[in-house]
């Protein structure tokens, strides 16, 4: 009966009031507390493999980037085991085309391969992300009793002035490329997620079981109920 009655039960909160995201838009995070996120996916470089040189040249490019950064920032790193199944479905789609019996026999046994290499040896693929963030409570600009309003009603600020989220998002786009500049010197590349990506990437994280069988669908194709 207890089940019965927890069953028919309306759910009258979202999950969304327990997390700190409060809406993702225009390539922005923004968070409950009226802040803004950036983030970038950067790429990787394999540093025992560069001469002496090259690595002293690194590490002075990597403390001038961090004595040039006014701003908090986040570097994070996500391991997650390979996936390969859109790999493997390529080759199926491949082997499909043969006409070759033993082009054929042999794509099947490197699949199998594949399988058992990533299952045995547990292979992780990582992503590298620099997360940029920016307050208005920082900027010094602002009057004081101006930006205790915005601590104090952080979620309002945001949310009820796309005019104030403008000026907040470009200084954030202006950080952005400042951090975008420093990592291009250390020979990294670095792009911005979209709001598609970010979206994806929050549900990977809060959903890393369910995100793996689970796709997401495409942002435009979602549906929010006001």
């Amino acid at each position: 009966m207890k089940s019965d009655k927890l069953a028919n039960k309306k759910i009258t909160q979202s999950t969304q009031l327990y997390l700190d995201i409060a809406e993702i838009k225009n390539d922005t995070v923004i968070l409950r507390d009226g802040s803004l996120r950036a983030a970038l996916l950067v790429s990787s470089v394999n540093f025992a493999l560069k001469s002496e040189d090259e690595q002293n040249a690194l590490v002075g490019a990597y403390v001038n980037f961090l004595n040039s950064v006014e701003f908090p920032l986040q570097i994070v790193v996500q391991s997650r085991k390979l996936d390969i199944d859109g790999y493997l479905r390529r080759l199926d789609s491949a082997k499909k085309d043969l006409t070759n019996e033993l082009l054929k026999r042999q794509i099947i046994d490197y699949q199998a391969f594949i399988k058992e290499m990533v299952e045995l040896g547990d292979i992780m693929s990582k992503k590298f992300f620099v997360i940029i963030s920016y307050s208005p409570v920082e900027d010094k600009k602002r009057g004081f009793f101006t930006r205790l309003g915005a601590v104090l009603t952080p979620g309002k600020v945001i949310r009820l002035d796309e005019e104030k989220f403008g000026k907040y998002r470009h200084s954030l786009n202006q950080r952005v490329e400042n951090v975008v500049m420093h990592l291009s010197g250390m020979g990294l590349t670095s792009v911005r997620l979209d709001t598609q990506s970010l979206i994806e990437l929050y549900y990977n994280v809060y959903n890393p079981d369910v995100s793996a069988n689970q796709r997401l669908s495409d942002v435009g194709d979602l549906r929010v109920e006001q």
